[in-house]
């Protein structure tokens, strides 16, 4: 099982940018999809998830400017970021969570940069 995670980089304040998460060896609409983030010398946090029957939720930092979604096609889940913030700044990890038996799948690590 892979999770590979891109899209990260350099944004504005105010700026914008899609995440993406490429699972190959499971599906992902068989898990509980989720983008967490880890800020310097900080424990990773929950941004979003998605279930498998496409229910969302969000942590109150993000709340309004963040869209996670799943395309089952591809494979592949998503975070849409909006108005990021210096404070969004963190290197985000895609997750995979199983039902029943709780297994976790990580994809590598993506920078996000807000800065001017």
């Amino acid at each position: 099982v892979q999770l590979q995670a891109s899209g990260g980089g350099l944004v504005q304040p105010g700026g914008s940018l899609r995440l993406s998460c490429a699972a190959s060896g499971i599906k992902f609409i068989e898990l509980m999809g989720g983008w967490y983030r880890q800020l310097p010398g900080k424990e990773r946090e929950l941004v979003a998830s998605i279930t498998r029957i496409g229910t969302k939720s969000y942590a109150n930092s993000v709340k309004g400017r963040a869209t996670v979604s799943r395309d089952d096609a591809k494979n592949t889940i998503y975070l849409q970021m909006n108005n990021l913030k210096p404070e969004d700044t963190a290197i985000y990890y895609c997750n995979g969570k199983t039902y029943g038996v709780s297994v976790d799948y990580w994809g590598r690590g993506t920078l996000v940069t807000v800065s001017s």
